[in-house]
């Protein structure tokens, strides 16, 4: 089975909402890593304080099979195609893995299977 890396950038607000929607669309396991985001733009300032954007970057490991399914329904959920939206998402491939859970590998399987 060959993995990729789906990540995900999303405004942190829509943290949850994009979990339930990859996860509804076969995503299993997620690792969130917290940011902030510096766009092209200067930044914001009010009070002294600056305004910048906070992000979480949601990272799966997935088959390849499975992710364009997960890519497609997070850019639908949370309108990535949208001029205004703060949100992406790209998928890398993975030459090697390990420490895959596995309920995960056998998740992912039953899920192929499914999509066959």
């Amino acid at each position: 089975m060959k993995f990729v890396a789906l990540v995900a950038v999303v405004p942190e607000e829509r943290e949850e909402e994009a979990i339930e929607v990859a996860k509804k669309a076969g995503a299993g396991a997620v690792t969130l890593v917290h940011g902030r985001n510096l766009g092209l733009k200067e930044r914001k300032i009010f009070f002294g304080l600056s305004l910048e954007e906070n992000i979480t970057m949601l990272h799966f490991v997935l088959p390849k099979r499975l992710s364009m399914r997960v890519m497609k329904a997070l850019a639908e959920a949370l309108q990535m195609e949208r001029p205004d939206n703060l949100a992406m998402a790209y998928i890398m491939p993975l030459d090697h893995v390990v420490g895959l859970n596995v309920e995960e590998l056998q998740k992912f399987e039953d899920e192929i299977k499914h999509l066959l």
